[in-house]
């Protein structure tokens, strides 16, 4: 079983990195047409669980930089959840401000609406403590955004159901979808990765590693998609300087993860409508 040595890094939408010619070695891309990362744009238009996914923004006020992120509706009674990474909502241990969802956004444009977050929840570990590599099998978050006439799961469709694994689960065939940035990604087009998965720890609730797909900044919080399910959010990746990249996805599974859903659900379903 695979032990993950970290020389990670969180996938900061801020920078903007250098990558080496060929990240993902060729006979390792398993998606059709895909780059060095071993991604390819999404074709239009987005159905299913690309109509649900989009980004998230968010504004760090302290260093004045704006965060962007990857996140997609997550099936619920309240209809109102959006499931990302933690570290997505935090920056450099700040809560985010003015943070909001925009599902399929596509160049520049939000085609499903625009639609701010009114409660954001994480793992307590992330929340109280610094960064480690101990947290990653615990950077799942979610956030709720705001109640309409019409809630957010009826504008875009069906909310993904949460599929949870168990620490030594391999997927594969997973489909990676977010909105990279940096040398040759705009930040605002959906990109799509697939990837098989092994192990990549051997304590907690453990963490799928893909050597198939190497996400780049703007790519944290995106979905990994199994079988028309969300089995994971895209967290962290080794260096873009890595000649053999690969990427770390935080499993949906667990106790900390199964509370934090059901409160954020419970919440959501109290929360009036604007």
């Amino acid at each position: 079983m695979l032990r993950l040595v970290l020389s990670l890094v969180l996938l900061d939408p801020a920078a903007v990195a250098e990558v080496s010619h060929r990240n993902v070695p060729v006979p390792r891309v398993l998606t059709p047409d895909g780059d060095r990362l071993g991604y390819a744009p999404v074709p239009r238009p987005f159905t299913g669980a690309r109509r649900l996914t989009g980004v998230l923004l968010g504004r760090d006020p302290v260093a004045k930089t704006d965060v962007l992120c990857g996140g997609t509706v997550i099936g619920s009674r309240s209809r109102s959840l959006v499931l990302t990474a933690a570290h997505c909502l935090y920056h450099g241990g700040r809560l985010l401000k003015h943070l909001a969802f925009l599902p399929g956004y596509d160049e520049g444009r939000p085609r499903l609406g625009v639609w701010p977050v009114v409660r954001t929840y994480v793992p307590a570990r992330w929340r109280n403590r610094p960064f480690s590599s101990e947290l990653l099998p615990y950077d799942v978050g979610l956030v709720g955004v705001v109640r309409r006439a019409r809630p957010l799961e009826e504008v875009t469709g069906r909310g993904l159901r949460p599929m949870p694994t168990t620490r030594g689960t391999a997927l594969r065939g997973l489909e990676l979808l977010g909105y990279p940035a940096g040398k040759g990604y705009p930040g605002s087009t959906m990109y799509r990765c697939l990837g098989d998965t092994v192990e990549g720890v051997s304590e907690g609730p453990g963490l799928m590693v893909t050597r198939n797909c190497h996400a780049a900044a703007g790519g944290s919080g995106g979905p990994a998609l199994y079988g028309g399910a969300v089995a994971g959010v895209v967290s962290s990746s080794s260096p873009l300087g890595d000649a053999k990249g690969y990427t770390v996805l935080t499993r949906l599974g667990g106790r900390p993860f199964e509370r934090m859903y059901a409160r954020a659900d419970r919440e959501m379903r109290l929360t009036p409508t604007r």
